[in-house]
């Protein structure tokens, strides 16, 4: 998926998903470099990096 397709999933701005690969320390999911102005997201990774997100509640 593109930047785009993968900001407009986590409802934030595309500018964040730039700024969590390219700033330090790196964020996000892993990403494959296609060219120097083109990167993509594979499904998967971000499924596994959502994943790895989760919180679970506590039962009250």
């Amino acid at each position: 998926m593109s930047t785009e397709e993968l900001a407009d999933l986590l409802d934030v701005d595309p500018s964040t998903i730039r700024r969590w690969r390219t700033v330090p320390p790196l964020q996000g999911p892993p990403f494959i470099q296609i060219s120097d102005r083109v990167v993509k997201y594979a499904t998967a990774d971000v499924e596994q990096w959502l994943s790895a997100r989760r919180v679970y509640p506590k039962a009250a």
